[in-house]
């Protein structure tokens, strides 16, 4: 039975507030909410909380206790909120906890993974019982995978209905990573059986739609005025559920997910990279040697972060019908993720949104209300051209 969030003292809980991430994210809240806002901010140490809200300017801003360790102290948070916004990762390890606590309450989630894995899981675990209770749990709510899912609904929105559709999306953009984002990257990298397991037990539970037809995979190699490279990242397996649970996509949709280079020997550097990593992130003493270098709760600072910046572009076709879009922001990992996932958590507070609950997507849960936010607060989304095919 769908539970009752109106009476809830809190409209939103940013979980992991005193992280690199987290405190960003403290950071907009503070700018972008209004003064009607009920809100909070939740973490195991009350020390770096106070340090977060002094440093924000809100010293009489609620501060709770919760350790991703005391799955009771997550359940007081989640009876205490409409919505729960958290960044504690890496989430395969710290994540689900919270998850089942929101889920039993019939709290609405939001996190920034881009972790398959653990999404998988959470859906095999929790998705029904979400249902039950009227919460929507929505995973990837930063660059991971707000630009892509909500771009592809963007593109898909100004082609033809009913008819077969593909779109690809090619991502470019600079900035630096996080000690957080580091250990979350090479812990997914390393649990490549895990994953794999994940995603089958998934498969073998979730329902597809009926007489419709939807692919979301990595692209291939190839030149489009610069080089394109497969992108093996959550983003097209999110932009595929989007679209099984969405008729307007259509009978028949794709989308397929690139990196853009500009130069060859780029796209050759990227590809040894990511090789590499994926190598070195499955030899325990290599493991350990890269995670040592960098610390989580670090990150890139003030300056770096300005000169970050990202473009996504999507190329649409279907019914005799071409369209590009771009989605664009400034700096990806963490200063727009800090937007998408404060964005997020105010819509699903306070829009007035689809009546969907279990584990569903932003494109699914906010759409059009989501993609407005987001316009507002300085993400663009343009159309750049259209004609016939």
């Amino acid at each position: 039975m769908p539970h009752n969030r109106d009476d809830r003292p809190y409209d939103i809980v940013l979980f992991g507030a005193t992280g690199f991430t987290g405190g960003l994210t403290a950071e907009y809240l503070a700018r972008a909410a209004g003064p009607d806002l009920r809100w909070a901010l939740a973490s195991r140490n009350r020390a770096k909380l106070e340090a977060v809200r002094d440093r924000i300017g809100l010293p009489g801003l609620p501060l709770l206790h919760a350790d991703a360790a005391d799955p009771a102290s997550l359940a007081g948070i989640a009876r205490q909120a409409r919505v729960v916004a958290t960044t504690v990762g890496p989430f395969v390890s710290h994540g689900e906890p919270l998850v089942a606590a929101c889920a039993d309450a019939g709290t609405h989630y939001a996190d920034i993974t881009g972790e398959p894995e653990f999404v998988d899981r959470m859906f095999v675990k929790y998705h029904d019982r979400a249902r039950r209770t009227g919460a929507k749990l929505v995973h990837s709510c930063g660059f991971d995978s707000v630009p892509h899912d909500l771009g592809a609904y963007f593109t898909v929105k100004h082609l033809p209905e009913g008819v077969p559709l593909e779109v690809s999306g090619f991502v470019r953009g600079s900035g630096a990573p996080s000690g957080g984002t580091v250990h979350s990257a090479v812990l997914a990298v390393s649990r490549f059986r895990q994953t794999a397991e994940a995603a089958r037990v998934r498969r073998g539970i979730e329902g597809r739609p009926k007489g419709r037809r939807v692919r979301g995979v990595p692209g291939s190699v190839r030149y489009v005025g610069g080089w394109a490279l497969p992108l093996p990242t959550l983003d097209p397996q999110v932009v595929a559920r989007s679209a099984r649970a969405l008729e307007r996509y259509g009978p028949d949709f794709t989308y397929r997910h690139h990196v853009a280079v500009r130069h060859l020997p780029t796209a050759l550097g990227l590809a040894a990279g990511a090789g590499a990593l994926a190598v070195l992130a499955r030899i325990p003493p290599a493991r350990s040697l890269l995670l040592r270098r960098f610390a989580p709760g670090e990150g890139p600072g003030v300056e770096q972060r300005a000169r970050s910046w990202f473009k996504v572009t999507f190329l649409g076709v279907g019914g005799g019908e071409r369209v590009v879009t771009e989605v664009a922001g400034g700096d990806p990992g963490y200063g727009e993720t800090a937007t998408m996932l404060g964005e997020s958590a105010l819509s699903l507070a306070l829009d007035d949104l689809p009546d969907v609950s279990g584990q569903v997507t932003t494109a699914v849960a906010m759409g059009d209300a989501l993609i407005e936010r987001l316009r507002r607060a300085g993400i663009t989304f343009t159309v750049l051209s259209g004609s016939r095919a």
